[in-house]
Protein backbone atom coordinates (compact mmCIF):
# COMPACT_ATOMS: atom_id res chain seq x y z
CA UNK A 1 0.00 0.00 0.00
CA UNK A 2 1.19 3.62 -0.64
CA UNK A 3 1.88 6.35 1.84
CA UNK A 4 -2.35 7.48 2.17
CA UNK A 5 -3.30 3.98 2.96
CA UNK A 6 -0.24 3.64 5.90
CA UNK A 7 -0.94 6.94 6.61
CA UNK A 8 -4.78 5.95 7.19
CA UNK A 9 -4.21 3.33 8.79
CA UNK A 10 -1.77 4.98 11.66
CA UNK A 11 -4.76 8.03 11.86
CA UNK A 12 -6.81 5.06 12.55
CA UNK A 13 -5.31 3.84 15.29
CA UNK A 14 -4.09 6.80 17.09
CA UNK A 15 -8.10 7.37 16.81
CA UNK A 16 -9.30 4.94 18.75
CA UNK A 17 -6.39 4.32 20.69
CA UNK A 18 -6.89 7.35 22.77
CA UNK A 19 -10.66 6.98 22.72
CA UNK A 20 -12.11 9.22 20.20
CA UNK A 21 -14.44 6.75 19.18
CA UNK A 22 -17.12 8.87 19.17
CA UNK A 23 -16.89 12.54 18.07
CA UNK A 24 -14.98 14.56 20.13
CA UNK A 25 -15.88 17.64 21.35
CA UNK A 26 -13.87 20.43 23.78
CA UNK A 27 -17.20 22.08 25.02
CA UNK A 28 -18.67 19.51 25.54
CA UNK A 29 -20.60 20.99 28.93
CA UNK A 30 -22.42 22.76 25.75
CA UNK A 31 -23.07 19.61 23.93
CA UNK A 32 -24.38 17.59 26.39
CA UNK A 33 -27.38 15.95 24.49
CA UNK A 34 -25.09 14.01 21.76
CA UNK A 35 -23.58 11.41 24.53
CA UNK A 36 -26.45 11.65 26.83
CA UNK A 37 -29.81 11.22 26.25
CA UNK A 38 -31.44 12.30 29.98
CA UNK A 39 -30.06 15.69 29.33
CA UNK A 40 -33.43 16.03 26.50
CA UNK A 41 -35.48 18.88 28.13
CA UNK A 42 -33.43 19.49 31.07
CA UNK A 43 -33.18 23.11 30.31
CA UNK A 44 -36.85 23.76 30.13
CA UNK A 45 -36.86 25.37 26.94
CA UNK A 46 -36.69 24.34 23.35
CA UNK A 47 -32.91 24.53 22.30
CA UNK A 48 -31.18 24.54 18.85
CA UNK A 49 -27.27 23.81 18.85
CA UNK A 50 -24.85 23.43 16.09
CA UNK A 51 -21.22 23.32 16.30
CA UNK A 52 -18.21 22.65 14.01
CA UNK A 53 -15.06 21.20 14.58
CA UNK A 54 -11.80 20.97 12.86
CA UNK A 55 -8.88 18.43 14.62
CA UNK A 56 -5.64 18.26 14.09
CA UNK A 57 -5.55 21.40 11.32
CA UNK A 58 -3.01 20.91 8.55
CA UNK A 59 -2.91 17.47 8.67
CA UNK A 60 -3.94 15.39 5.62
CA UNK A 61 -7.09 13.54 6.43
CA UNK A 62 -7.30 14.81 9.84
CA UNK A 63 -10.76 14.51 11.58
CA UNK A 64 -13.77 16.96 10.49
CA UNK A 65 -17.09 17.00 13.10
CA UNK A 66 -20.55 18.96 12.23
CA UNK A 67 -23.40 18.47 14.57
CA UNK A 68 -26.21 19.89 15.01
CA UNK A 69 -29.78 18.91 17.82
CA UNK A 70 -32.75 20.20 19.03
CA UNK A 71 -34.42 18.84 22.54
CA UNK A 72 -37.46 20.14 24.26
CA UNK A 73 -39.83 19.73 26.85
CA UNK A 74 -42.98 18.44 26.16
CA UNK A 75 -46.07 20.77 27.32
CA UNK A 76 -44.75 21.34 30.56
CA UNK A 77 -44.35 17.89 31.17
CA UNK A 78 -41.74 15.54 32.86
CA UNK A 79 -41.01 14.04 29.25
CA UNK A 80 -38.46 15.47 27.40
CA UNK A 81 -37.25 14.79 23.53
CA UNK A 82 -34.41 15.83 21.53
CA UNK A 83 -33.16 14.73 18.06
CA UNK A 84 -29.80 14.75 16.67
CA UNK A 85 -27.30 14.45 13.77
CA UNK A 86 -23.98 14.27 13.95
CA UNK A 87 -21.58 14.27 10.53
CA UNK A 88 -17.82 12.87 11.17
CA UNK A 89 -15.61 12.74 8.42
CA UNK A 90 -12.32 10.86 8.76
CA UNK A 91 -9.78 10.31 5.64
CA UNK A 92 -11.95 8.02 3.56
CA UNK A 93 -14.17 7.38 5.74
CA UNK A 94 -18.06 9.46 6.30
CA UNK A 95 -19.94 8.47 9.28
CA UNK A 96 -23.74 10.05 9.63
CA UNK A 97 -25.22 9.69 13.06
CA UNK A 98 -29.10 10.50 14.09
CA UNK A 99 -30.58 9.50 17.02
CA UNK A 100 -33.51 10.34 19.09
CA UNK A 101 -33.26 11.12 23.08
CA UNK A 102 -36.36 10.48 24.96
CA UNK A 103 -35.83 11.39 28.41
CA UNK A 104 -37.97 11.45 31.92
CA UNK A 105 -37.32 13.33 34.80
CA UNK A 106 -38.53 13.03 38.30
CA UNK A 107 -38.16 15.80 41.87
CA UNK A 108 -35.90 14.04 44.25
CA UNK A 109 -35.92 17.56 46.14
CA UNK A 110 -36.80 21.35 46.13
CA UNK A 111 -33.98 21.45 44.11
CA UNK A 112 -32.45 18.68 42.73
CA UNK A 113 -33.88 16.61 39.71
CA UNK A 114 -33.51 13.07 38.32
CA UNK A 115 -33.60 12.67 34.77
CA UNK A 116 -33.50 8.72 32.65
CA UNK A 117 -33.07 8.77 28.61
CA UNK A 118 -32.86 6.15 26.21
CA UNK A 119 -31.16 7.14 22.65
CA UNK A 120 -32.30 5.06 19.21
CA UNK A 121 -29.46 5.80 16.30
CA UNK A 122 -29.13 4.89 13.03
CA UNK A 123 -25.77 5.04 11.95
CA UNK A 124 -24.21 5.56 8.37
CA UNK A 125 -21.06 4.64 7.51
CA UNK A 126 -18.76 5.73 4.61
CA UNK A 127 -15.85 4.07 3.21
CA UNK A 128 -14.17 5.60 -0.41
CA UNK A 129 -11.05 2.98 -0.99
CA UNK A 130 -9.84 5.06 -4.13
CA UNK A 131 -8.56 7.89 -1.51
CA UNK A 132 -6.57 5.44 -0.42
CA UNK A 133 -4.54 4.85 -3.37
CA UNK A 134 -3.37 0.52 -3.38
CA UNK A 135 -1.09 -0.50 -5.15
CA UNK A 136 -3.26 -3.64 -6.39
CA UNK A 137 -6.56 -2.16 -8.12
CA UNK A 138 -9.76 -4.67 -6.78
CA UNK A 139 -7.99 -5.90 -3.61
CA UNK A 140 -10.80 -7.75 -1.96
CA UNK A 141 -9.75 -6.76 1.04
CA UNK A 142 -10.36 -3.19 0.27
CA UNK A 143 -13.69 -1.77 -1.23
CA UNK A 144 -15.99 0.63 -1.07
CA UNK A 145 -18.70 0.72 1.73
CA UNK A 146 -21.63 2.98 0.89
CA UNK A 147 -24.49 3.87 3.34
CA UNK A 148 -24.05 0.66 5.42
CA UNK A 149 -26.86 1.20 7.87
CA UNK A 150 -26.31 -0.33 11.60
CA UNK A 151 -28.96 0.56 14.02
CA UNK A 152 -27.79 1.47 17.99
CA UNK A 153 -29.73 2.15 21.49
CA UNK A 154 -27.99 4.03 24.24
CA UNK A 155 -29.01 5.48 27.46
CA UNK A 156 -28.20 7.73 30.21
CA UNK A 157 -28.94 9.20 33.62
CA UNK A 158 -28.96 13.19 34.62
CA UNK A 159 -28.86 14.59 38.12
CA UNK A 160 -28.57 17.95 38.04
CA UNK A 161 -30.16 21.40 40.21
CA UNK A 162 -29.74 24.78 39.29
CA UNK A 163 -26.16 25.19 40.24
CA UNK A 164 -24.84 21.27 39.45
CA UNK A 165 -25.30 18.13 37.47
CA UNK A 166 -24.03 14.61 37.65
CA UNK A 167 -24.67 12.41 34.43
CA UNK A 168 -23.67 8.84 33.59
CA UNK A 169 -23.93 7.40 30.12
CA UNK A 170 -23.49 4.59 27.40
CA UNK A 171 -24.79 6.46 24.07
CA UNK A 172 -24.40 3.00 21.66
CA UNK A 173 -24.67 -0.19 23.53
CA UNK A 174 -23.93 -2.53 20.38
CA UNK A 175 -20.55 -2.68 19.30
CA UNK A 176 -20.07 -2.70 15.07
CA UNK A 177 -17.41 -3.97 13.24
CA UNK A 178 -16.89 -2.22 9.94
CA UNK A 179 -15.21 -3.72 6.78
CA UNK A 180 -14.47 -7.12 7.95
CA UNK A 181 -16.41 -9.09 5.06
CA UNK A 182 -12.90 -10.99 4.35
CA UNK A 183 -12.29 -11.08 8.48
CA UNK A 184 -10.28 -8.19 8.43
CA UNK A 185 -11.96 -5.51 10.57
CA UNK A 186 -10.12 -2.09 9.75
CA UNK A 187 -12.42 0.30 12.06
CA UNK A 188 -14.47 -1.24 14.87
CA UNK A 189 -17.22 0.76 16.84
CA UNK A 190 -16.43 -0.15 20.41
CA UNK A 191 -18.48 0.44 23.66
CA UNK A 192 -17.99 4.22 24.74
CA UNK A 193 -19.02 4.99 29.22
CA UNK A 194 -19.35 8.72 29.74
CA UNK A 195 -19.44 10.28 33.60
CA UNK A 196 -19.42 13.73 33.70
CA UNK A 197 -20.26 16.37 36.32
CA UNK A 198 -20.05 20.58 36.98
CA UNK A 199 -21.02 22.78 39.71
CA UNK A 200 -21.54 26.71 40.00
CA UNK A 201 -19.65 28.47 42.28
CA UNK A 202 -21.37 32.26 42.64
CA UNK A 203 -18.43 34.27 43.66
CA UNK A 204 -20.56 37.55 43.31
CA UNK A 205 -23.45 39.02 41.17
CA UNK A 206 -20.95 39.39 39.21
CA UNK A 207 -18.55 36.28 39.00
CA UNK A 208 -19.23 33.04 38.55
CA UNK A 209 -16.69 30.20 38.03
CA UNK A 210 -18.16 26.76 36.39
CA UNK A 211 -15.51 23.95 37.11
CA UNK A 212 -17.05 20.45 34.61
CA UNK A 213 -15.22 17.24 33.87
CA UNK A 214 -15.64 14.22 31.58
CA UNK A 215 -14.74 11.13 31.65
CA UNK A 216 -14.53 8.76 28.82
CA UNK A 217 -13.67 5.03 28.55
CA UNK A 218 -13.68 2.67 25.90
CA UNK A 219 -12.61 -1.25 26.41
CA UNK A 220 -8.90 -1.45 24.76
CA UNK A 221 -8.10 2.20 25.27
CA UNK A 222 -6.55 4.65 28.16
CA UNK A 223 -8.92 6.23 30.20
CA UNK A 224 -9.64 9.84 28.96
CA UNK A 225 -10.25 12.54 31.37
CA UNK A 226 -11.62 16.09 30.02
CA UNK A 227 -11.27 18.71 32.68
CA UNK A 228 -12.34 22.33 32.46
CA UNK A 229 -12.65 25.44 34.37
CA UNK A 230 -14.75 28.59 33.18
CA UNK A 231 -15.16 31.88 34.18
CA UNK A 232 -18.87 33.94 33.68
CA UNK A 233 -18.34 37.09 33.70
CA UNK A 234 -21.63 39.89 34.07
CA UNK A 235 -23.82 36.67 32.69
CA UNK A 236 -22.13 37.81 29.37
CA UNK A 237 -18.58 36.79 29.20
CA UNK A 238 -17.49 32.61 29.20
CA UNK A 239 -13.54 32.55 29.58
CA UNK A 240 -11.68 29.02 30.21
CA UNK A 241 -9.38 26.57 29.99
CA UNK A 242 -9.38 22.63 29.54
CA UNK A 243 -6.69 19.89 29.71
CA UNK A 244 -7.52 16.73 28.58
CA UNK A 245 -5.61 14.52 30.28
CA UNK A 246 -1.89 12.91 27.81
CA UNK A 247 -3.29 14.65 24.98
CA UNK A 248 -4.51 18.47 24.71
CA UNK A 249 -4.60 21.63 26.37
CA UNK A 250 -7.64 24.25 25.30
CA UNK A 251 -8.57 27.71 25.74
CA UNK A 252 -12.32 28.70 25.73
CA UNK A 253 -14.53 31.65 25.08
CA UNK A 254 -18.36 32.15 24.81
CA UNK A 255 -20.70 35.15 24.41
CA UNK A 256 -24.24 35.45 25.66
CA UNK A 257 -25.34 37.58 22.34
CA UNK A 258 -28.67 38.00 23.22
CA UNK A 259 -31.12 36.09 25.70
CA UNK A 260 -31.33 32.87 23.43
CA UNK A 261 -28.54 33.13 21.24
CA UNK A 262 -24.73 32.23 23.03
CA UNK A 263 -21.92 31.64 21.16
CA UNK A 264 -18.79 29.44 21.68
CA UNK A 265 -15.10 29.03 20.65
CA UNK A 266 -12.66 26.32 21.57
CA UNK A 267 -9.38 26.01 20.48
CA UNK A 268 -6.77 22.68 21.77
CA UNK A 269 -3.00 22.56 21.60
CA UNK A 270 -1.90 18.69 21.32
CA UNK A 271 0.48 17.69 23.80
CA UNK A 272 1.07 14.13 22.66
CA UNK A 273 3.99 14.10 19.59
CA UNK A 274 1.14 14.84 16.92
CA UNK A 275 1.37 18.23 17.47
CA UNK A 276 4.74 18.23 15.86
CA UNK A 277 2.45 17.91 12.76
CA UNK A 278 -0.61 19.97 12.96
CA UNK A 279 -1.87 23.31 14.12
CA UNK A 280 -4.31 22.52 16.59
CA UNK A 281 -8.04 22.37 16.67
CA UNK A 282 -10.43 24.60 16.18
CA UNK A 283 -13.55 24.46 17.54
CA UNK A 284 -17.00 26.88 16.96
CA UNK A 285 -20.54 26.78 17.87
CA UNK A 286 -23.89 28.67 18.45
CA UNK A 287 -26.80 28.02 20.51
CA UNK A 288 -30.26 29.47 20.40
CA UNK A 289 -33.08 29.40 22.71
CA UNK A 290 -36.72 29.81 22.73
CA UNK A 291 -38.52 31.40 25.74
CA UNK A 292 -41.70 30.56 27.14
CA UNK A 293 -44.52 33.35 27.45
CA UNK A 294 -42.81 34.26 30.98
CA UNK A 295 -39.52 35.07 29.30
CA UNK A 296 -37.78 32.48 31.88
CA UNK A 297 -36.07 29.29 31.86
CA UNK A 298 -37.36 26.80 34.40
CA UNK A 299 -32.96 26.11 34.84
CA UNK A 300 -30.28 28.58 34.49
CA UNK A 301 -28.00 28.89 30.97
CA UNK A 302 -24.72 27.76 32.62
CA UNK A 303 -24.52 24.10 31.20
Amino acid sequence: MRTKLLFFVILLVTYSGRAQQDAQFTQYMYNTININPAYAGSRGVLSVFALHRDQWIGLDGAPKTNAISVNTPINNSNVGLGVSLVNDKIGPTTENQFSVDLSYTIPTSETWKLSFGIKGTADIFNLDVTKLNPETAGDPQFQNLDNDFSPNVGAGVYWHSDKAYIGLSVPNFIQTNRYDDNDVAIYKDKINYYLMGGYVFQFSQELKFKPAVLTKMVEGAPLQVDVSANFLFFEKLTLGVAYRWDAAISAMAGFQITDGLYIGYGYDNETTNLKNYNSGSHEIFLRYEFFTNNGKMTTPRFF
